[in-house]
């Protein structure tokens, strides 16, 4: 079971100055409306079932609000206009159900030419997101070629099969991939070996992944990196991109299910976040993990806002 919650504009307060052009967030940021011209839509998902599932600590469910308050008094440079499209709510442990109800949110928003940015809730929120994508191609003649770019200290790809969970949503998409006769296209960047098995590394490989690990990702690299991601998505139509804030290291976002003890900081992420952005494929956004009960001075929130803001400044 999933349910809607209301647009709560209340959320969007910040600082006004008085020198003109000089509008935040807080000022611009509109409520959805049917018919309105495309722009950014931001789309909350309340949910904490896929971590919980996967024994993590809860409480993401709270981040999709707690990420509206720090976006909020962000200085405003877009051109096109931003929407509070509302949240997604799990109900108890129904994570299907709301997934489902994420997607065909998602679905709505794409088709009507919105960019979509998900404000989780868990990682499980990254295959309601691929299948919103997913479903906006169908019915189509040619399989898309969907890529997903993954910033994360996990891959997220355990086996399904027992258990749906924060810790499976890239499994279940290339088993759908599968299904569907699609190409499953994935790149995960950010991985922290002592977080994942060989099982992982092993299944990774034979999907085909592009894999960058943490301790790959430094100053000296990082132009290489940004190389190969651009080489990754001129193999793709669409992108879709996923930041699993526990990229970040512990001092960057300590407000995470499980905060990276190395991680990468977000200087070095940025540069990856702008290649996606800049590439003109991208078709939705996500982030996910933002747990604000965990948080240390909104640190993990900020870091999540500035990502959003880095997101949409080319529009």
């Amino acid at each position: 079971m999933a349910a809607d919650t209301p647009i709560d504009m209340a959320l969007w307060q910040g600082r006004t100055d008085p020198e003109p052009d000089s509008d935040r967030w807080h000022q611009r940021i509109q409520p959805l409306a049917n018919n309105a011209v495309p722009g950014c839509a931001l789309l909350g998902f309340e949910c904490d079932a896929g971590v919980a599932r996967n024994q993590g600590r809860t409480g993401a469910a709270e981040g999709p609000n707690a990420l509206r308050r720090a976006l909020a008094p962000l200085a405003w440079h877009r051109t096109a206009p931003a929407y509070d499209a509302g949240n997604v709510r799990c109900v108890d442990d129904e994570l299907e159900a709301a997934q489902q109800a994420l997607a065909d949110r998602l679905t709505s928003l794409l088709t009507a030419g919105h960019l979509p940015i998900v404000m989780g809730g868990g990682h499980e929120v990254a295959y309601a997101s691929w299948l919103g994508l997913a479903q906006s191609f169908m019915p189509k003649t040619a399989p898309p070629r969907i890529g997903i770019i993954n910033l994360d200290a996990h891959f997220d790809l355990r086996d399904p099969v027992h258990i749906r969970s924060s810790g499976t949503p890239f499994a279940q998409i290339a088993d759908k991939c599968q299904e569907w006769g699609w190409s499953f296209r994935y790149a995960c960047l950010g991985v922290s070996r002592a977080a994942n098995t060989r099982a992982l590394f092993t299944r990774a490989a034979a999907l085909g992944t592009l894999v960058r690990e943490d301790r790959e990702i430094d100053a000296l690299r990082l132009d290489s990196i940004v190389r190969d991601v651009q080489r990754f998505i001129a193999k793709c139509d669409h992108i879709y991109l996923t930041i699993d804030l526990d990229v970040l290291p512990a001092a960057e976002a300590p407000g995470v299910s499980a905060p990276a003890a190395r991680g990468v900081s977000l200087a070095l992420i940025e540069p990856l976040v702008e290649a996606v952005r800049d590439s003109g494929k991208l078709r939705l956004a996500d982030l996910a993990e933002l747990n604000p009960s965990l948080d240390i001075d909104s640190r993990t929130a900020r870091a999540a806002a500035r990502l959003v803001h880095l997101l949409t400044l080319n529009e």
